[in-house]
């Protein structure tokens, strides 16, 4: 850390910096930095067992639009979700880690089914030497020191089973991991990564309880992370990615502490792939025109953060296997087939439809009193000036959270965000800890 005098100010920058760059790892606890990664959301539970159980219970309402006809229509929405997180050394050297959410949810979210469980982890580690650590299982690796798009965050699609935030904290925490068998070792100020994830099985199954192989383990991939501390606020990390039948692909992430209020990060992907389009064709079985090319990945931008706690970040977001404006609009005035075939992957791949974009997010924590968190997110699509407005208060004490969430879709008819068939949304949230 820095040797400065730490003040309030400085200790959170380099917190964050920890979180995003996976500096933590090279303390004793080589996953502290995954594990400090694995909920977002501000608490004061004291944690008495190595189990974190909680219940959580939504009530909220939507007002959904027909894109056809343009009516508006309300509906209500209840969710009840059972969320248990264990992390118990057993044995000297050995280490069990468990993370499931069970959510329900009325009206279903996929129509047919109201209940989805979602492994998010369970795995077995064990630590041979103090700098050494193999873990095996079902695990949820992160990478990417950005907000809101992750370039190398190669292990997002098809993670997700049930949203119930568009926060992207929500959505990095609350996604079903890989299974893969993972080593790692630390040195003083770097560490090297080396995981690999099987072939399972070749078609998701989004049934309640399945541990659903097919949608996270549906071909063999390798990742090499290389990180190496430059010096007391700069600690980039270089990847190397290779999924089975498809290019290489490179990554970079880097923080920097520009002064005591500011962090400047930059995140990039790089590699020969198909468009986001001819992807989508591809796991249909259907025939494009091979459209291969080296294609760039980045999001970049800084982190303001003021003595009162208030937390400001603004990212530029470049996606290159997108749709330029002309392409996309095309698609939206053409056949809604291939237009409902795209979109079904982007959700899949949690990927933007466009290349440019741009993603706002404010905390301010202890807000106007104690305990009271307040958060803002905007995501603005450059390409059709569509956006995502989320708003949400949070209150903690505590065994218990209560917040207020409210969220709008904004945009022209198949826009990225206009076509969402939701227009506004709000939810009312209590979650209780044992």
């Amino acid at each position: 850390m820095m040797r400065r005098p730490m003040t309030w100010k400085r200790a959170a920058i380099a917190a964050a910096i920890l979180l995003a760059t996976g500096a933590a790892q090279a303390a004793e606890d080589p996953d502290a930095g995954a594990l400090m990664l694995a909920d977002q959301t501000p608490t004061t539970v004291e944690k008495s067992s190595d189990w974190r159980v909680f219940v959580e219970g939504a009530y909220g309402g939507d007002t959904v639009r027909n894109q056809s006809t343009g009516q508006e229509t309300r509906q209500s929405n209840h969710r009840l979700s059972f969320d248990a997180q264990l992390d118990d050394t057993f044995a000297p050297g050995w280490r069990a880690v468990l993370s499931d959410r069970l959510d329900v949810d009325w009206p279903p979210q996929s129509g047919e089914q109201n209940s989805i469980n979602t492994i998010r982890e369970a795995y077995l580690s064990w630590q041979p030497q103090s700098n050494e650590i193999v873990d095996f299982g079902r695990i949820n690796p992160r990478y990417g020191v950005a907000t809101g798009y992750n370039p190398t965050d190669f292990f997002r699609t098809g993670a997700v089973r049930s949203e119930v935030s568009v926060d992207p904290n929500s959505l990095k925490q609350n996604r079903q991991g890989s299974v893969m068998l993972r080593g790692q070792t630390l040195w003083e100020g770097g560490s090297l990564t080396a995981l690999y994830a099987p072939k399972l099985s070749k078609q998701p199954d989004a049934n309640d309880f399945n541990p659903d192989w097919g949608a996270t383990n549906n071909q063999n991939r390798v990742l090499v992370a290389l990180s190496e501390k430059f010096n007391d606020h700069v600690n980039p990390q270089f990847l190397i990615y290779k999924a089975q039948d498809a290019s290489t692909q490179l990554g970079f992430n880097l923080t920097d502490l520009l002064n005591d209020s500011t962090v400047v990060f930059v995140e990039w992907s790089g590699g020969h792939s198909a468009t986001l389009l001819t992807q989508a064709f591809d796991q249909h079985g259907l025939q494009r025109a091979d459209d291969n090319a080296f294609r760039n990945r980045l999001s970049t931008g800084l982190t303001y953060t003021t003595a009162n706690k208030i937390s400001l970040t603004g990212e530029l977001e470049y996606n290159g296997a997108g749709l330029d404006q002309s392409d996309w609009i095309a698609l939206g005035h053409g056949s809604l087939p291939v237009y409902g075939l795209y979109r079904n992957w982007l959700q899949i791949g949690q990927e933007s439809p466009t290349k440019p974009a741009l993603f706002f997010y404010g905390m301010w924590q202890d807000a106007l009193i104690n305990h009271l968190d307040l958060s803002a997110m905007e995501r603005y699509d450059a390409a059709d000036y569509s956006r995502l407005t989320w708003l949400e208060a949070r209150y903690h004490d505590k065994h218990a959270e209560y917040a207020l969430q409210w969220q709008r879709y904004s945009g022209k008819v198949w826009s990225d965000y206009g076509a969402v068939p939701q227009v506004t949304g709000w939810d009312v949230v209590a979650r209780y800890y044992f």
